[in-house]
């Protein structure tokens, strides 16, 4: 069955508890409907676990563990409590670095999610419903899953546009059956040996408590992601810059191109993004790619993990099937930034040219005076533009665009690029105080 004793004790020092608190309404009247903050905020607390990752207090969690927290606590298994900083976090991997000050501490050993076999025992380990450590163990029942939690979009999963967005949420979770509930997000699954080999993330089940089904993100893809948190800040992201069908839709997408599903060994690619390494490499929509660096690929999934655990500038080995000839090549990733297309550059420069306005980050000394979550400044406003035109001056802060918070100039870039073809509804709050809302069109 099993060494569990062995892997128990290897783990279990290394796991440890988070507590994490948020500022909440009090009462459902409070509720602001220009900005959605309450007037009157209470203290909300949650809980989760981590997983010690070196000596010096480097622990690794799940991003919604974290995601919003005011304070965030970390109570080690000999119940010595820390205040921890946030060193960065990724909602596209749900994943978060965390750091407490002190040293000398037991860290977990590192194992390799690429050799987990299905059928193979694991260990859960984690702080399910605010108890003490808590260890469960079963069976790896699946790997490379994707269920549709984490963040992507729904456009270009179907229709295979000419310039798709990508899908920026990975999902390739090793699925489990041993017991994890609400409490074990941010903990450990390791093997036999101890070694981690995921961090648990979710649950499949119908009521929020485990009902056979649990999900962990593969260790080998969070050694990269949190590797780019601790050295910089934020992941470092390699694109190649393709759209495909998402796993629950590439059957019925296949089908309504006449293709049987079960013909198509690799990833059918719907379309490819301009100005991308893709295109650069001359892959077409209608390419199937079947290995990635000479590892086969056996779902969408997967191929997503593989691309993601690369940075900008470094180099895959694709293969493929073009009118099924087999051929190769080799592709040198490109960054988030550099994939944005001609096309949106110059949309950003009309959407600019219109507004009339220049945007900076709100410094915090006027967020926390404010109470304010969110916010951007207006720092300039040309002769002409929209802004000076309906009597929007510098020094206006700018909360909510279409409804989403803003917090630097690129969520507004990000913003206005999404809504280029539409109307954008602004949410602002004027030098006197008062709190404005305006609207304004692009054209399409």
């Amino acid at each position: 069955m099993g060494n569990f004793v062995v892997a128990s004790k290897a783990a279990t020092p290394a796991v440890v508890h988070i507590k994490t608190s948020y500022q909440t309404a009090e009462a459902e009247e409070d509720y602001d409907p220009y900005y959605g903050y309450p007037t009157q905020r209470g203290v909300a607390t949650a809980s989760g676990s981590g997983v010690l990752i070196s000596s010096n207090g480097y622990i690794a969690t799940n991003n919604h563990v974290v995601e919003n927290a005011s304070t965030i606590q970390v109570i080690l298994p000999d119940k010595r409590q820390f205040s921890a900083k946030l060193i960065g976090r990724d909602p596209n991997t749900d994943l978060a670095l965390l750091k407490i000050d002190s040293d000398k501490l037991p860290s977990i050993k590192l194992g390799n999610s690429d050799d987990v076999q299905v059928g193979e025992w694991v260990v859960a380990v984690g702080y399910p419903f605010s108890l003490n450590t808590t260890v469960t163990a079963g069976i790896v029942s699946a790997k490379a899953r994707s269920i549709g939690i984490i963040n992507r979009p729904s456009s270009n999963q179907l229709g295979g546009s000419a310039e798709p967005a990508g899908n920026r949420g990975v999902e390739s979770f090793i699925q489990t059956d041993a017991a994890i509930n609400p409490g074990n997000s941010g903990g450990a699954l390791v093997n036999t040996s101890g070694e981690l080999i995921g961090i648990n993330s979710a649950i499949a089940s119908q009521t929020g408590s485990y009902a056979g089904y649990a999900f962990a993100i593969p260790v080998n893809l969070a050694k990269k992601i949190l590797g780019d948190l601790r050295k910089y800040g934020s992941v470092q992201r390699g694109v190649l810059g393709v759209a495909f069908p998402s796993p629950t839709d590439e059957a019925q997408y296949l089908q309504q191109q006449g293709l049987q599903p079960g013909a198509v060994q690799g990833v059918y690619i719907t379309g490819v993004q301009g100005n991308s390494a893709a295109a650069a490499a001359g892959l077409r929509a209608g390419d199937v790619i079947q290995r990635i660096d000479d590892v086969t690929l056996n779902s969408s999934a997967e191929f997503s993990e593989r691309i993601a655990r690369h940075r900008p500038g470094d180099v895959v080995k694709l293969t493929y099937l073009r009118n099924n000839s087999p051929q190769s090549v080799s592709v040198t990733l490109k960054g988030e930034n550099t994939t944005a297309t001609a096309k949106n550059e110059v949309a950003l420069e009309r959407i600019y040219d219109q507004l009339g306005a220049s945007f900076a980050p709100l410094p915090s000394a006027l967020k926390q005076r404010l109470s304010l979550r969110a916010g951007v400044l207006v720092t300039q406003v040309q002769e002409g533009g929209f802004f000076d035109q309906v009597g929007v001056p510098s020094g206006t802060i700018i909360a909510f665009i279409n409804g989403k918070p803003v917090n630097t100039p690129q969520d507004v870039d990000a913003a206005l690029l999404a809504a280029q073809r539409g109307t954008i509804q602004i949410l602002a709050i004027a030098p006197d105080g008062s709190r404005v809302a305006f609207d304004f069109s692009l054209g399409t």
